[in-house]
């Protein structure tokens, strides 16, 4: 019987140089175990969130779920520490380190919404530090399948990731074609998503659009 594909959410963030964050999954896990990935994860029903005081959309791709968007921003910050908030005039966002990983170990146990640390904090969700740029729904004769929505994001001025050591092993900092290299190499694993994502990443980098000062403004897509 052919299973349904869970909705689900992976941020591929770059820093200033270009280089993409990638993080190891733990090699217990059923899923992609000891595989290097992009942060993500399945899209929860908290996700859904309709109280949109707190979330800022003006631009997103409106033929996208907006969960989808919520889901991105959570996962980011649960496994990374990243946050992709402001206040509300604007100003960018940085949690106390003791703050931000309470937080996220509550997250990550169900123990409270993303939306329940939005109104604790007074913080605002802005939808436009996530761009929208791919599908990838896991083949059919799969076990596991996600329907995976892929999104953008620039790292945030004075802000640096945090792995979560129960679902991070390892990561780093890399340029995408090093990236495939390494892997070519057998240096890192990668799954066939990834090393897709990685070209399409280095085909926009080469034409300098990844490179524009306006990044979340970008206007194009790819279905893989």
């Amino acid at each position: 019987m052919e299973v349904t594909p869970r909705p689900a959410s992976t941020v591929v963030l770059l820093d200033h140089l270009d280089r993409v964050y990638l993080t190891q999954r733990p090699k217990t896990m059923k899923f992609m175990g000891g595989i290097y990935v992009f942060p993500g994860g399945a899209v929860d029903d908290s996700d859904a969130i309709h109280d949109d005081e707190y979330i800022k959309n003006e631009k997103r791709d409106e033929s996208i779920s907006q969960s989808y968007y919520i889901a991105a921003a959570r996962e980011l910050f649960e496994e990374a520490g990243i946050l992709l908030c402001q206040t509300v005039d604007g100003t960018p966002v940085l949690l106390e380190e003791d703050t931000a990983l309470e937080y996220r170990r509550l997250l990550i146990k169900g123990e409270i919404s993303f939306l329940h640390m939005l109104k604790k904090e007074a913080l605002y969700l802005n939808l436009e530090y996530l761009t929208y740029f791919g599908r990838i729904v896991t083949p059919s004769q799969s076990k596991i399948r996600f329907d995976t929505k892929f999104f953008l994001a620039r790292l945030p001025e004075g802000q640096t990731p945090i792995p979560d050591e129960n679902e991070i092993d390892d990561s780093l900092w890399i340029n995408p074609q090093e990236a495939l290299t390494r892997y070519e190499e057998e240096i890192i694993p990668l799954a066939p998503p990834t090393i897709h994502t990685l070209k399409t990443i280095v085909h926009y980098v080469k034409s300098g659009q990844l490179s524009m000062p306006e990044f979340n403004r970008l206007d194009y897509k790819i279905v893989f």
